[in-house]
């Protein structure tokens, strides 16, 4: 992944504020141990994702691919009293990974991980969801988007990562998982039912209002 950097993006970091010991040191052991290290969203977007739950303050939230357990953490940052989030994932060793990272937080009893397809497991939620976060196989973008919209309260929020897929999705000749965010982005684009932004931070975040 080729994040959007640049001096303006550098100074950006400098002011941003620091995440907890846990989280570094999650962060520090991903890129230590993981080739696939690009999937952890980091420290700034994982400073905007903390700041954008603590603004909705959402009793529920759906992260559709765990990974290490990075965002999962941000996100629960913001939970109202009570809250919880939920997780889904199908990759059972990056799973106990996040787990081991999680119970050493005072958001252990707030995060459910649910193993499995998540085309599966999201039919089953049946209370309303205030915030989703899709980060998982790109080609299921649309159908993720369309299982949870119902799902989600009015005014509630969904966010898409890796929208612009390290600028592959200007290619005039797109591979299927490009297509299939390209696909995605005009579907949220196109959707009268909602308010969205394409924010351009590291590899794209698409943010989507339920109106």
């Amino acid at each position: 992944m080729i994040e959007i950097k640049n001096a303006l993006t550098e100074y950006a970091e400098l002011f941003t504020s620091e995440e907890s010991p846990v989280l570094r040191e999650l962060r520090e052991h991903c890129y230590a141990h993981y080739e696939d290290s690009s999937m952890l969203s980091g420290h700034v977007q994982g400073r905007i994702l903390a700041l954008f739950s603590k603004m909705i303050r959402p009793n529920l939230v759906l992260e559709i691919g765990t990974y290490l357990g990075y965002s999962t953490l941000c996100f629960a940052e913001g939970l109202a009293e009570g809250g919880k989030v939920i997780t889904l994932d199908i990759q059972e060793e990056t799973n106990r990974v996040a787990k081991s990272y999680v119970e050493r937080t005072e958001y252990k009893n707030a995060i459910d991980f649910r193993l499995g397809e998540a085309k599966d497991l999201i039919p089953e939620i049946k209370d309303p969801i205030d915030l989703v976060f899709i980060d998982a196989d790109k080609s299921n973008y649309s159908l993720y988007y369309d299982l949870v919209f119902d799902k989600v309260r009015h005014g509630g929020f969904i966010i898409a990562d890796n929208v612009l897929w390290s600028g592959r999705v200007l290619d005039e000749e797109k591979d299927e998982d490009t297509q299939a965010l390209h696909d995605f982005n005009k579907k949220v684009q196109s959707d009268p039912r909602v308010t969205n932004a394409l924010f351009p931070i590291r590899d794209g975040l698409m943010v989507v209002c339920k109106d």
